[in-house]
């Protein structure tokens, strides 16, 4: 006889709803800005740090989903690259954060912080991503703009202010939700 444990239930689950909205939000939202090879679309990163509040699991099962949802909302491949690269962040950020999420989420020092070091990784990634098509490593970068505006300052310092911003939201969300968001994390983790 096959008996489903309630814990791993509810970590599918929560998976399953965080990565179909991480799907739909570069497919519906209407506050996006697409400057090749950049693009910035509001929230599409709060279901990653919603993620990575739970289990480094969960981080990387939604980072992926992300990445699906700019190829199906049509993107150009680099951007859907840059999604991909989100992985990187979310595994790194969510193993940070086993054990120590309450305490990173409860200080206002510690969570800026944490939310600038987990973005300068994010950046770096995304600007790797983007340097392999700046260089021509692979085939879709035509980009006009030198090095230093297209990669480093679109993508590199952009990501940076875009990740700290959906991390902010992240943990505003999280923290409006409560005592409930805490329990379901302490049983999916």
């Amino acid at each position: 006889m096959f008996i489903i444990k309630q814990t791993n239930t509810l970590k599918l689950t929560v998976t399953a709803l965080l990565t179909a909205i991480a799907i739909a939000i570069p497919m519906v939202m209407p506050i996006r800005v697409l400057i090749e090879p950049a693009s910035f679309t509001l929230a599409s990163h709060v279901p990653i740090f919603f993620a990575m509040f739970l289990s480094p699991a969960i981080a990387v099962a939604v980072s992926l989903g992300s990445a699906i949802g700019f190829l199906l909302a049509g993107f150009p491949i680099v951007i859907t690259m840059r999604a991909m690269s989100h992985v990187v962040f979310a595994l790194i950020g969510a193993l940070y954060l086993s054990g120590r999420r309450e305490e990173v989420l409860s200080s206002p020092v510690k969570s800026v912080f944490f939310s600038f070091w987990i973005a300068l990784i994010h950046a770096l990634a995304e600007v790797l991503v983007v340097s392999v098509f700046f260089f021509g490593l692979a085939p879709g970068g035509t980009y006009q703009d030198g090095f230093f505006y297209a990669v480093f300052l679109l993508v590199g310092v952009g990501t940076v202010i875009h990740s700290m911003v959906d991390f902010l939201i992240a943990q505003v969300v999280w923290k409006s939700l409560g005592k409930r968001m805490n329990q379901i994390a302490v049983k999916v983790s």
